[in-house]
């Protein structure tokens, strides 16, 4: 898997202060998307075991308090970031158990593969759908357009 940034301390992508990873990948090419950087699965960064340490101290320092971490891209759950992002938020849900994890996908609940549905299985919150520039409102809540859906799953 590929990313294009990573945040270690960010306060607009989900509640509190958070961790965030924008992995590179998605399959969607929404017209209007904000992020078409992220769109080639090989554009960015090679995403590390060190990044992936790094996230999990991050999410432990108590020097700052994050409440925990934000996925979003590109696309974590695009085919060939699955495998990446299964094993980073196991690891989170089994060494950071008071953070909660928050994702932002193209795909719509009823779209998902088995591949996709183990990871949204793990995850407390998730916001679907493709961003539909003619439903653009820049007043809503952790979504850019009126059918992207935010779905809460475990509460902590």
């Amino acid at each position: 898997m590929n990313y294009h940034v990573y945040h270690s301390i960010d306060v607009v992508n989900g509640p509190g202060t958070r961790c965030t990873l924008f992995v590179s990948g998605c399959e969607h090419n929404c017209k209007g998307c904000y992020n078409k950087s992220t769109l080639n699965p090989n554009s960015g960064h090679l995403f590390t075991k060190e990044l992936e340490d790094k996230i999990i101290a991050d999410l432990n320092d108590t020097r700052i308090p994050r409440r925990g971490l934000s996925l979003s891209g590109g696309d974590p759950l695009h085919p060939m970031n699955c495998e990446s992002v299964l094993k980073l938020v196991k690891r989170v849900k089994s060494e950071c158990e008071s953070k909660d994890i928050w994702m932002w996908t193209g795909y719509t609940l009823s779209e998902l593969n088995s591949a996709q549905k183990e990871i949204v299985d793990l995850i407390d919150t998730l916001i679907d759908g493709r961003f539909e520039q003619d439903k653009a409102d820049p007043s809503l809540d952790w979504r850019g357009s009126s059918n992207q859906i935010i779905h809460t799953f475990n509460l902590l």
